[in-house]
């Protein structure tokens, strides 16, 4: 069981080698029209998981192997290098929060100050 086991995590790791290289993190540089040479920076996080286990028969005379195995890989641009004139500047790619979702993100936060007042008036009273 041990060998097949092995060799189900180790064909897990293959795939992964095959879709995730260094030009996934480091992306090939594009060079611009006006000379600017841009260089694409990425996060890449991954995990696999695999197992088996040898699986009892009526004839007791045949060894059965059931075994699974899977991965997943996330890829998430973080920045890009730009390159001009000799000068490397990095420049961040940082998602900005629209106004709806910062308004969304506060409701916990006016809904526990409100219950707060509340709970003044009943002491006071």
């Amino acid at each position: 069981m041990e060998n097949k086991v092995q060799n189900l995590m180790g064909l897990s790791i293959d795939k992964i080698k095959e879709m995730v290289d260094v030009n996934t993190v480091i992306g090939e540089p594009m060079v611009l029209a006006d000379g600017m040479t841009l260089i694409p920076v990425s996060r890449v996080s991954y995990g696999f998981a695999s197992g088996g286990s040898d699986l009892p028969t009526k004839a007791g005379t045949q060894e059965l192997f059931g075994g699974g195995g899977g991965a997943g890989i996330t890829i998430v641009p973080i920045a890009f290098l730009c390159i001009t004139n000799g000068n490397v500047r990095v420049v961040p790619m940082v998602s900005m929060p629209d106004t709806i979702n910062q308004a969304v993100n506060m409701i916990p936060d006016v809904v526990d100050r409100i219950g707060g007042f509340f709970s003044k008036d009943k002491k006071e009273n």
